[in-house]
């Protein structure tokens, strides 16, 4: 990068004439929609909870969202002291960990992973375990009457419903 001399009246027009790079500054990213490359890869997948997360005030919480699980996620469990006492206690914490939001519920933590339904939590498991595994939320399917094999998209929709 080379040297300038600048009067304090000519920096805000330097600046505005400088490309971000050269200001030693990140370029702002493009619009959404606009210059990004289709084939980025999903950090982040929504879901929908077969029963809900029932807060506090009463209030249900179906839809959130998951990222996907870092080497750090998956290691941080295993120093915490409460799945030292009870292994199991392990998909709670890992859980709380990437469920990134529950409705209007930001703030996930152990303790709201413990008051889901045991439904909703193996649905979360496997849900983690698909994106993080497979990379995807699709899953094979039969039609126990017809016996025609489809897939479902297990972030989406309502029980039932593809």
């Amino acid at each position: 990068m080379r040297r300038r001399t600048v009067t304090a009246g000519g920096l805000e027009e330097l600046l505005e004439n400088t490309a971000p790079a050269e200001r030693g500054e990140q370029a702002p990213p493009p619009p959404a929609g606009e210059g990004r490359d289709q084939r980025e890869p999903r950090t982040e997948f929504p879901f929908e909870l077969p029963r809900g997360y029932v807060d506090d005030n009463g209030t249900v919480h179906r839809t959130g969202s998951m990222r996907l699980a870092t080497a750090r996620d998956e290691l941080r469990p295993q120093i915490d002291l409460r799945v030292k006492e009870n292994p199991a206690y392990l998909s709670v914490v890992l859980l709380s960990q990437v469920i990134t939001r529950l409705g209007t519920v930001t703030d996930v933590h152990a303790g709201v992973v413990e008051r889901m339904y045991a439904t909703d939590v193996a649905f979360l498991q496997d849900f983690y375990r698909r994106i993080n595994s497979e990379g995807h939320t699709h899953a094979a399917v039969t039609c126990p009457l017809c016996h025609g094999s489809f897939e479902v998209d297990l972030s989406g929709g309502r029980l039932g419903e593809s």
